[in-house]
C-alpha cells in the first residue's frame, strides 16, 4: 500500500507541482490549504509524512509543529517557505521538523528528502522550547547561504566537530557564534581564541592552562581556553596557523577527551565543543607537512565551506539594508542605496567579502549627508583610499595599486586586537604569506617556466628557485 503524504499550501499551483511530483514518485497525496485541515487530518492519524507550508491563511506551520510532534513524534514534517532566512530554518529545526526546503525548491530534491524521511527509523523528535530570540545572525536569501542555513540547522542539537573554511571576511566566527547560539550549549560559555594572534611557543599555555613554576614568567596557576570553554563551544581560529606541537596535543585532546596543563601531571577531563575554522587550504598544509593528516580528519567530522560575497552577490541588497539598519541602532543617520548604486556595487570584486560591505556601509552612513546614497559615491568610496601609493607599472600602460589593499587589510588587522598588540614577527609572517602565492600565481602565468617567471618577478633565477624549494611549491610545466 501507498505511503500517503499530506501537503498544506496555500498556492495552488504549488500543490499541484508538489503533488504531481509525488504521485508520480509512487506516493498517495492528500493536499490541504489551511492549518486547520492540516490538523484535523493528523490528529485522526492520516499521513506518514506533512510537507507544510508556513504562512498560512489561517495561521503559521510553526505554532502547530509542537503540537504535531507532542501527538505525533515518529511523524516527519518536511517544512517549506518563501521566507528564507536563518532564522526560517533554526525555527524548523527547533520545533522539531525534519528538513527544511527554501522556496523555490527542486521537486527531485523535495521527493528526494520525503523518501530519505519515510525510510529512516521512526525514533520521533520532540519540539525544542520556544526560547529562541528573534535575531538575525546570518543575512541572505541566495541558494549557497540557504544550504549553509540547512547545514547550520542540522548541526544545532549536535555536538560534532566542525570546521568552516572560507575566505578573510567571510564571517566565519559568525557562523560558529550561531552555532552555540543556537545549540543545546548555548547556555555555556562561547571562548575564541585566533591562532595567528598568539606566539607560537604560547599557544599550548593559551588552551590548556599552565601551572606555577611551568616555564619563566609562569608565577601563577593560569586556566587556558579548554578550562574556560567548559560545558560550552572552544572556537579554534586560524587553526591552520596551529604549530605542529600543539597540533600533537589537541589531536590527543580529540581522541582521549582530556588534557595536561602545562607542568601538571594529572589528566582532567574535558566537555567542550570544538569548532575550527580557516582561510587557508588545510590539504595544502598537510601536502606541505604544516598540518597533521589525522587532526585534519578529526576536526573536519563536518566540513562547513562559507561562500565569498562574489558568489552571493544576489545577497547584497539585503546585507546592505542589515548593516545600515545596525548603523542606525548606533545613532548615526538613516540611509538607503540607489539602484544605480547597488548596480556598482554588483559589479565590485569584494576582495575583503561581507566584512569589506560591513565597513563601506558604515562609512556611507558616517561620512555622507544623502538620504540616499548615489552610484557615484559608492564608486568613489570602492577606487579610492585616502592612503594610496604610487602604484606598480605591469606593462607600461596598466598602473596597479596594491597600497591602498595592504592598508586596509592591516588595519582591520590591528584593529582586531583592541587595545593590545599583535604578537611580534609579523613582518616575516606578511611577506611569507604573500611570497607564497605570488610566486605560485608567477609561475601559473608562465606555465611553469622558471625563467620567465623570474623576469616577470624581476628577482634573480636561482633566488627564484631557492625560494620555490623553501616554500614547497609545486611546479607544473605546460607546453603551449
Amino acid at each position: 500500500m501507498a505511503m500517503q503524504i499530506i501537503v498544506a499550501d496555500d498556492d495552488a499551483a504549488i500543490r499541484t507541482v508538489v503533488s504531481q511530483a509525488l504521485m508520480r514518485a509512487g506516493f498517495e497525496v492528500r493536499v490541504t490549504s489551511n492549518i486547520a485541515t492540516l490538523w484535523r487530518w493528523v490528529s485522526a492519524g492520516e499521513g506518514d509524512l506533512v510537507i507544510t507550508d508556513v504562512l498560512m491563511p489561517d495561521g503559521n506551520a510553526f505554532d502547530t509543529l509542537p503540537k504535531i510532534k507532542n501527538s505525533r513524534p515518529e511523524l516527519p514534517v518536511v517544512v517549506m517557505s518563501a521566507q528564507n532566512t536563518f532564522m526560517t530554518a533554526i525555527k524548523a529545526s527547533e520545533r522539531g521538523a525534519y528538513d527544511y526546503i527554501p522556496k523555490p525548491f527542486d521537486l527531485t530534491e523535495l521527493v528526494s528528502i520525503v523518501r530519505r524521511a519515510l525510510s529512516e527509523p521512526k525514533t520521533g523528535r520532540a519540539a525544542a522550547p520556544d526560547d529562541m530570540q528573534e535575531a538575525m545572525p546570518l543575512v541572505g536569501r541566495s541558494p549557497a547561504m540557504q544550504d549553509i542555513y540547512r547545514a547550520l540547522a542540522r548541526m544545532m542539537q549536535t555536538d560534532l566537530t566542525v570546521t568552516i573554511s572560507g575566505e578573510s571576511g567571510t564571517g566565519k566566527e559568525l557562523v560558529a557564534r550561531a552555532l552555540h547560539d543556537y545549540g543545546r550549549r548555548r547556555k555555556g560559555p562561547f571562548v575564541a581564541i585566533n591562532m595567528a594572534a598568539i606566539p607560537r611557543d604560547l599557544i599550548e599555555s593559551e588552551l590548556f592552562g599552565h601551572e606555577k613554576g611551568a616555564f619563566t614568567g609562569a608565577q601563577a596557576r593560569t586556566s587556558g581556553r579548554f578550562e574556560q570553554a567548559e560545558g560550552g563551544t572552544l572556537f579554534l581560529d586560524e587553526i591552520g596557523d596551529m604549530p605542529m606541537e600543539a597540533q600533537t596535543r589537541l589531536l590527543r585532546v580529540l581522541q582521549q577527551g582530556e588534557y595536561t596543563i602545562v607542568g601538571g601531571r594529572t589528566p582532567i577531563a574535558t566537555d567542550v565543543r570544538i569548532v575550527a575554522a580557516t582561510n587557508k587550504d588545510l590539504r595544502q598544509l598537510i601536502a606541505r607537512g604544516l598540518f597533521r593528516e589525522d587532526l585534519f580528519y578529526r576536526l573536519n567530522v563536518v566540513p562547513l565551506r562559507l561562500p565569498p560575497l562574489r558568489e552571493r552577490i544576489e545577497d547584497l541588497p539585503d546585507l546592505a539594508r542589515h548593516f545600515f539598519a545596525a548603523a542606525e541602532k548606533e545613532g548615526l543617520p538613516r540611509k538607503t542605496l540607489s539602484q544605480g548604486a547597488l548596480d556598482v556595487m554588483r559589479r565590485y570584486a569584494w576582495p575583503g567579502n561581507v566584512r569589506e560591505l560591513e565597513n563601506l556601509i558604515r562609512r556611507l552612513a558616517a561620512l555622507y549627508p544623502q538620504d540616499e546614497i548615489s552610484a557615484e559615491i559608492v564608486e568613489h568610496e570602492l577606487t579610492s583610499d585616502p592612503i594610496k601609493g604610487p602604484g606598480i607599472e605591469t606593462d607600461g600602460s596598466k598602473p596597479i595599486d596594491l597600497s591602498a589593499s595592504v592598508e586596509r587589510y592591516l588595519s582591520e588587522y590591528f584593529a582586531s586586537f583592541g587595545d593590545d598588540l599583535p604578537p611580534a614577527g609579523l613582518h616575516g609572517r606578511i611577506l611569507r604569506e604573500v611570497e607564497y602565492p605570488l610566486i605560485a600565481a608567477a609561475l601559473a602565468a608562465t606555465r611553469g617556466n622558471q625563467v620567465k617567471a623570474a623576469d616577470l618577478l624581476g628577482v634573480n633565477r636561482n633566488t627564484l628557485r631557492k625560494k620555490i624549494r623553501d616554500l614547497d611549491i609545486s611546479v607544473v610545466r605546460s607546453i603551449r
